[in-house]
């Protein structure tokens, strides 16, 4: 009977190790990429859906939804690398958020991870100075609930698998609880935009640091 029991105990080992592996795999595709890191990332491989290959985009975006009713506002800022002061060259940006429902709208056409994404999502990438920027609404809250309004970044170097870090969120916003503004390990660096209102517009700054308090991220300190 032991030899027996023994051949069982190997096969679940083999059978967890695989099913491991697999999980992995689900935490970034590594496409280009040759580190992996940031933990489980559902849906971060829409990164790769862009209409335009990585290296023909731009620093500069505005999303589908900008010309629609709504609090219109740009967002910029610089991209560093894990030191906090070295402007990150190449990297891809990808964000997507609600409408002004609360939903992630959809035209019917979306393919991928376009249909749980919706069509207001955008791609930029930084060049040498690490600078990027979007326009888009201000997106609301999903419907009947009091989550806080947020936009959802990925990102993607090109020796790294693509990751999440922390959403945009908003100061002003009287769902953001206080636990998320003092939360003392932000993936990225803190997401809590302070708008202020200049020519007509929104605008809001966020800066990002790679890797900072992303897990298995090796530059990071």
């Amino acid at each position: 009977m032991k030899p027996f029991i023994l051949l069982i105990f190997f096969a679940i080992m083999i059978s967890v190790s695989s099913c491991s592996q697999t999980n992995t795999g689900k935490q970034g595709s590594n496409k280009n990429g040759s580190v992996i890191i940031g933990g489980n990332c559902e849906g971060c491989e829409a990164i790769y859906e862009s209409n335009l290959p990585f290296e023909k985009l731009n620093a500069v975006d505005t999303l589908p939804d900008f010309k629609e009713t709504g609090p219109k506002i740009e967002i910029s800022g610089i991209i560093y690398e894990a030191d906090g002061r070295t402007p990150a060259n190449n990297v891809v940006l990808y964000v997507y958020h609600t409408d002004q429902q609360g939903n992630y709208a959809t035209r019917g056409n979306e393919k991928g991870w376009g249909k749980r994404h919706g069509y207001i999502r955008s791609w930029v990438k930084t060049g040498k100075n690490g600078f990027y920027k979007f326009y888009t609404l201000v997106p609301a809250s999903y419907p009947n609930s009091k989550n806080p309004k947020h936009i959802h970044p990925i990102i993607k170097e090109d020796d790294k698998n693509e990751y999440w870090i922390d959403e945009f969120l908003f100061d002003d916003d009287p769902y953001l609880p206080e636990e998320e503004r003092n939360r003392p390990k932000p993936r990225g660096g803190s997401g809590i935009l302070k708008t202020y209102m200049k020519d007509g517009m929104l605008r809001a700054t966020r800066h990002i640091i790679l890797g900072m308090n992303v897990p298995g991220y090796p530059d990071a300190g």
